[in-house]
């Protein structure tokens, strides 16, 4: 996944304030544990390093994991040399030692289309975060998937590239293709290369479930990257969790 749209994934989110949102997890974890220089911080889908590198800045222990080679050769090129990075997808991860805290952000979860995934990834992150340890992730809500993204396309003509991002909601509602074309200039020419994926809305009682299940206490549901709580039309929910 993301091998294509690795090369213009940060372009394409440019919109993302990276060091915004990673002073709102900082201050998510402050709020619920100590930290340390020796506080272990895994950055579990961090794509091409964005918020690992900002959230490197608040003196984390960093651990960056991707499945896709592609976005962490983009990661690597972003400096934080302290941070260590590992190309492991979710449902076989497998570290070296325990973590005091897990963040999963921007959909992460989402592309874990499968239940049988979804649990084993719950599973894997519990193996490895320390007791008393956070697991924070946020997710597209239902909402959004059913009214946001529901079969609509979104253009991005940008200085060197055209994107056509198609969405195509399946025979499950809480389930959506996502079909994206780039044109890339080759002189008088476009290049046109694509890339599929899907995403799916977990509800809310599935994700609270599979943490009960795997040994957490949800300490809060969160509207987008605030302090709301949860409303209906959120199209993000952020999770707080902590490990027993």
């Amino acid at each position: 996944m993301y091998s294509i749209f690795a090369a213009y994934y940060d372009k394409l989110t440019q919109n993302i304030n990276y060091a915004a949102r990673a002073a709102y997890f900082d201050g998510l974890i402050r709020a619920n544990m100590q930290v340390n220089p020796n506080t272990i911080l895994l950055d579990m889908g961090c794509g091409t390093g964005s918020l690992t590198v900002k959230l490197a800045h608040y003196g984390y222990d960093m651990i960056g994991m991707d499945g896709s080679q592609e976005m962490l050769s983009t990661a690597l090129g972003k400096g934080g040399e302290h941070i260590q990075y590992i190309c492991q997808d979710f449902q076989s991860m497998d570290l070296f030692g325990t973590v005091n805290v897990v963040i999963c952000a921007l959909d992460g979860l989402n592309h874990l289309t499968d239940y049988q995934a979804l649990e084993e990834t719950f599973r894997r992150i519990s193996l490895f975060t320390e007791p008393g340890g956070l697991f924070l992730f946020d997710v597209n809500t239902p909402y959004k998937h059913q009214q946001i993204l529901a079969n609509h396309t979104f253009v991005y003509d940008l200085e060197d590239i055209f994107c056509v991002w198609q969405n195509f909601t399946q025979e499950d509602p809480l389930c959506t293709e996502m079909i994206l074309d780039f044109f890339v200039p080759q002189g008088k020419l476009y290049q046109r290369q694509q890339e599929s994926f899907q995403e799916r809305a977990w509800p809310d009682e599935v994700l609270q479930e599979l943490l009960k299940r795997y040994g957490y206490d949800c300490l809060a549901v969160y509207g987008g990257d605030t302090l709301n709580p949860l409303q209906e039309t959120d199209e993000r929910a952020v999770y707080v969790a902590r490990k027993k």
